[in-house]
């Protein structure tokens, strides 16, 4: 991927605009020290970093390995500050820049956590969550998903699914991955004509107009964001579905009726681990005795704090949760938890196809917002990628019923066998 051009005017030649010192200075700077260590402590990954003043650290010759270019001496010591945050800010203010594969510098970041917590994309904390009362998650949902879905059209497929999609057969496109997505879930749900499913966090509506047009099921769907509910709505409308979906602008807090089953597909990120005891509640009041449920979410190996400039410029509110965390939906109601499938290498196959079309459609995009913006979601798509593919991030489906429910297969053949 080439990078993109900075956007910094290049230095007067020989001189550090800041410090006023001669371009090429000892080996032994201070800057170039403390990177060292840096890199040291993190198993010297495989990238090389070039100082503003054209000092040269790490020690990899190979000429294909990534190349990180500090273009300004105040960028790196917000980075020696705070990593998880100031690395994306001044990767999209252009302050800093990578040469040759932004996933893979990005991965071998990730990947040098084996040698250290000292990062230089992100740092360890506490675990930590916000609280996302329904003032706030609309607040959250509205950040991200409200700034306008020609946006999301230049580069999602074209049902607009916004999650993970499913690569049985490696060679399938993504508008293919996306539709075996939604039959795998279906699937794993058993659903059968005349049910009643609800939906929480449906997106663009996919979902719930496929369950409805494909298994015969009454769906309601239920969504905070108000430009995705009207697109889905009016989708409902011309595909002669609106008698059997019902879209619903709403908290899932609110979800009330008995359903047969439930299916909740990338909205438990944004709930917060504060929440979940809540979410199983809500469950457990509108699913019936022989009810099935299911939860697709982004997830973690153990509990971690989100990545600060994750949470704060792209996802306010998010946290992955691990799949202890995720007990606290299930066992208070006593769920029984049927199934647990990673489907962590699919969301980065996903992601490469979405940062490919993202990557066609950047003067588009910078049309329509700027080259900031375009930065921003070029690392954030990138970032991703390099999140799945080095074990830093899971994507979780967790299938589970009530404990009494013995109308369940005696394996999972059933899922797999083709149609």
């Amino acid at each position: 991927m080439k990078p993109a051009e900075s956007n910094l005017a290049s230095p007067t030649p020989g001189l550090d605009r800041q410090a006023g010192l001669p371009e090429r200075q000892s080996p032994r700077s201070i800057e170039a020290r403390l990177l060292r260590g840096l890199l040291r402590s993190m198993g010297k990954p495989p990238f090389r970093v070039t100082l503003w003043n054209g000092e040269q650290v790490g020690d990899d010759p190979n000429p294909l390995v990534p190349h990180l270019l500090i273009r300004r001496r105040s960028a790196l010591y917000r980075l020696l500050l705070d990593p998880a945050l100031h690395f994306g800010d001044a990767y999209a203010a252009g302050e800093v820049d990578v040469e040759g594969s932004l996933v893979d510098f990005v991965e071998s970041c990730y990947r040098g956590e084996a040698h250290s917590r000292r990062l230089l994309l992100k740092a360890y904390g506490r675990t930590y969550a916000r609280r996302n009362p329904p003032g706030r998650s609309r607040h959250n949902v509205h950040h991200h998903y409200d700034i306008g879905n020609a946006f999301y059209r230049l580069w999602l497929d074209e049902q607009l699914l916004y999650t993970c999609a499913y690569f049985p057969d490696p060679a399938m496109t993504l508008d293919q991955a996306q539709v075996a997505k939604m039959d795998h879930v279906c699937r794993k749900l058993r659903l059968r004509p005349g049910e009643s499913v609800v939906e929480a966090g449906c997106g663009w509506g996919a979902l719930a107009l496929h369950m409805a047009r494909r298994y015969g099921v009454r769906v309601r769907a239920f969504n905070l964001s108000r430009e995705q509910i009207a697109y889905a709505r009016q989708r409902a409308a011309a595909e002669g579905l609106a008698g059997q979906v019902e879209f619903v602008e709403d908290d899932y807090r609110n979800i009330d009726g008995r359903h047969d089953a439930f299916v909740s597909v990338g909205m438990l990120e944004h709930v917060g681990p504060d929440h979940y005891r809540e979410l199983g509640g809500v469950v457990d009041h509108c699913l019936a005795e022989r009810g099935r449920g299911l939860i697709h979410t982004i997830g973690r190996n153990r509990p971690m704090p989100m990545n600060g400039w994750i949470e704060k410029r792209i996802f306010p509110g998010a946290y992955p949760p691990s799949l202890r965390e995720m007990m606290e939906i299930f066992e208070p109601w006593e769920f029984s938890v049927l199934d647990v499938e990673n489907l962590r290498l699919h969301y980065a196959r996903t992601l490469e196809h979405w940062l490919a079309r993202f990557e066609s459609a950047a003067d588009e995009v910078r049309r329509m917002f700027d080259e900031r913006f375009v930065r921003t979601w070029r690392l954030y798509l990138a970032g991703s990628v390099a999140g799945f593919t080095s074990g830093q991030m899971q994507l979780f489906q967790v299938l589970f019923a009530r404990a009494g429910n013995n109308d369940i297969p005696l394996t999972r053949s059933d899922i797999y066998r083709p149609e």
